[in-house]
């Protein structure tokens, strides 16, 4: 279908200055605690695996599903509501014609005067008597968060308690019920930025479709600013994952590859400037650091022999002649799995110990590698077609504990794609925050805003 969008509203995606590195040292002071994290590792007791999560994250666990993960993170939603429902794929002409709806019903919004702008001097909470509610109420009914006006009292209510929570859901944000600073900026973003954040969109999957061919029977698609993966099949998305994406500064890059291999238990090459900038400073004050970790020093290249990390200067590490690498298991920073898609960024996904992180509202944490939620499913479904493999297959090998490696007869091709709004097949529009800042808008800066009172990830490691 033809684009029914005016030009001038593209994207911008500024191409990186260099490689993106992935995969930084996850939790790196908490040797030991990661095995309490997943399951069919032998490297301790159920036992001390929950006692050792008590201990980090201060929070009860669970022991009933696969993976066993502290049920709760401070300031955070365990596994929010925030994967895309239906089976459209991300990348379909259903999608284009859906989001060309929601441009519709946008443009009509726009027309009836669009709607008000509220003052962010403070918060309003459930409960509160704010002269800005009846505002809050004009703002929710434009775009249908609220079902009908009612009673125009000034009483932050229950009605408009469910409505600000529908908006946040649909816009990325932690869902709390709070008119909180990163809700009023995503509130106050004029309807005419909505519409050209639409038509930007629009434009991104047109033209990945037109460059990228005709869609393959089977591939997957990652959304960095959705922080959700899609896998599809038969023009039909069949599976969802929360992802976890790079970080700004450590963006995760725009690509087409293919997933060629499974990588159970495997090693973790040290990225040459988290060795240099945070693993050697590190070293300088925790000397055992290393062997808490299970890091072994190589000389020269990956492959090169083993040094004796005591001898080492660390305060005068170089990188270039010295090499870093974790061994395989549940403390290693890729988690009990990566599935190798080679490509000019060196990025992939993988498994990863911070569970926990995937309850966050926004998850830009990486070095710009995607972590994938329940990724042992997913690796199932792309390994289908090999002998012998399906998911039972899969919890075989990670309980035996050995690598293992398995390459696929059939490459699955992969997408990262950068793509901050999209429709449901009503027209209903659903908008992510343009962590990045690609989209070139300057009415979303606000969008972008941090939550000072969401905590910050948790500190046992260096930075992921």
């Amino acid at each position: 279908m033809g684009n029914p969008f005016d030009a001038g509203a593209r994207g911008r995606t500024a191409p990186l200055a260099r490689p993106v590195e992935c995969g930084a040292v996850r939790r790196l002071a908490c040797a030991g605690v990661i095995s309490a994290l997943v399951v069919g590792s032998t490297a301790a007791p159920a036992a001390a695996q929950m006692e050792w999560a008590n201990k980090i994250f201060g929070v009860p666990t669970t022991t009933t599903s696969y993976e066993r993960r502290p049920a709760a993170v401070e300031g955070a939603v365990q596994n929010p509501d925030d994967l895309r429902t239906g089976d459209i794929p991300m990348r379909s002409e259903a999608m284009l014609a859906a989001l060309d709806l929601a441009y519709g019903r946008y443009k009509a919004i726009a027309q009836r005067g669009g709607w008000p702008s509220i003052p962010s001097q403070r918060m309003m909470r459930p409960g509160d008597d704010d002269e800005r509610v009846p505002i809050v109420r004009r703002r929710l009914l434009a775009t249908g968060e609220l079902r009908s006006s009612g009673f125009q009292s000034f009483t932050f209510d229950g009605e408009l308690e469910a409505a600000v929570r529908r908006f946040q859901a649909s816009h990325g944000l932690a869902v709390n019920g709070r008119v909180d600073r990163p809700t009023i900026a995503a509130l106050n973003v004029p309807v005419q930025a909505r519409m050209a954040q639409i038509k930007l969109n629009y434009d991104r999957i047109s033209k990945m479709m037109e460059r990228t061919g005709p869609a393959e029977d089977r591939y997957v698609f990652v959304n960095v600013p959705g922080y959700q993966l899609e896998a599809v099949e038969g023009g039909k998305a069949v599976l969802r994952h929360r992802v976890i994406a790079g970080r700004p500064g450590r963006e995760t890059p725009e690509v087409k590859a293919f997933v060629r291999a499974l990588n159970f238990f495997p090693f973790w090459r040290v990225p040459d400037s988290i060795a240099q900038l945070d693993v050697a400073p590190r070293l300088v004050k925790e000397p055992d650091y290393l062997q808490k970790e299970q890091i072994r020093v190589l000389s020269g290249n990956f492959n090169g022999p083993e040094i004796d990390a005591t001898r080492i200067n660390w305060a005068q590490f170089d990188s270039k002649t010295t090499k870093l690498r974790q061994d395989p298991g549940p403390q290693n920073a890729l988690g009990l799995v990566r599935l190798d898609m080679p490509n000019e960024h060196g990025v992939y996904m993988h498994d990863t110990p911070m569970k926990p992180l995937f309850g966050r509202a926004s998850r830009a944490f990486s070095a710009g590698c995607v972590r994938v939620q329940d990724v042992f499913d997913l690796a199932a479904w792309l390994a289908r077609d090999e002998p012998g493999m399906d998911r039972r297959r899969v919890d075989e090998i990670i309980a035996g504990g050995t690598p293992v490696d398995i390459t696929l007869a059939r490459p699955v091709p992969v997408y990262f794609a950068y793509v901050t709004a999209w429709a449901d097949e009503k027209g209903n529009a659903f908008f992510r925050p343009d962590i990045y800042g690609r989209d070139g808008l300057n009415e979303l800066s606000g969008d972008r805003e941090h939550d000072p009172d969401a905590p910050p990830p948790p500190a046992q490691g260096l930075a992921p």
